[in-house]
């Protein structure tokens, strides 16, 4: 029986597409170990998509003749982690959120303010700080029979911040474009937690980032890695 892998359409990020973090991790969960997952197209909400896997390990999505996204196996992801954001730190950062009510990305089922079953990730800056940061309460529907968040959440709130840790004075259009992530220890729902990021580097159209999940007590407990890319069209002269 032919492999497929489909994305619901409570989980979109842009409007009328899958959120890229939650995808992501869906697809890393094809890989044998750790994975990274470059986007490659936007990916399509409620569709089959075909999953090809190579004799390397690695795997291909399909929508038709259209290549959505690839992975394959790499090390272990080793990212250096900055001083953690306390739970005070990050509610005052919520409120510096700058996401919109009517833009592309206002009803994402992690970020958007327009959405009321929202994940409420409202990462915004941390006072004195080149970081971004939220607290986190993951619920109930997030968790899988142990009570533990699963991975794709995980992967789907590491990914929203990111992309204000790496444009904090602007907002062009930008895309998730690769992401790799690591689950270090469980993290529980109904419990106080933190989501935070921070910019790695910029080149041209790319901005590359990192994230992390954290315990209310400031213990590291999920990190991920993320390149963003603006569409040519949106480039800076």
């Amino acid at each position: 029986m032919a492999e497929t892998l489909s994305v619901s359409s409570r989980f979109n990020g842009p409007t009328g597409r899958a959120q890229g973090g939650y995808t992501s991790a869906a697809i890393a969960r094809l890989i044998d170990g750790q994975a990274e997952v470059s986007l490659r197209s936007p990916v399509p909400l409620e569709t089959e998509l075909d999953v090809a896997r190579g004799e390397d390990g690695s795997v291909r999505v399909l929508d038709g003749e259209t290549l959505i996204a690839e992975a394959g196996p790499i090390p272990a992801l080793d990212l250096d982690v900055p001083d953690p954001v306390s739970l005070d730190q990050a509610a005052a950062a919520k409120e510096r959120y700058r996401g919109s009510t009517d833009d592309l990305f206002s009803h994402c089922f992690v970020c958007g303010v327009a959405r009321e079953d929202s994940l409420g990730v409202f990462a915004g800056a941390v006072d004195g700080r080149a970081v971004v940061a939220s607290p986190w309460t993951p619920p109930a529907w997030t968790a899988d029979e142990s009570s533990r968040v699963r991975p794709e959440f995980l992967w789907a709130v590491m990914d929203c911040p990111t992309y204000f840790a790496v444009y904090p004075d602007e907002q062009p259009m930008s895309f998730l474009a690769r992401m790799t992530a690591r689950v270090e220890a469980p993290v529980t729902v109904g419990d106080e937690h933190v989501v935070f990021s921070w910019p790695i580097s910029a080149d041209g159209r790319k901005r590359t980032a990192g994230a992390a999940v954290l315990s209310g007590g400031g213990d590291v407990l999920a990190t991920a890695r993320v390149l963003m890319i603006e569409p040519r069209e949106a480039a800076r002269p």
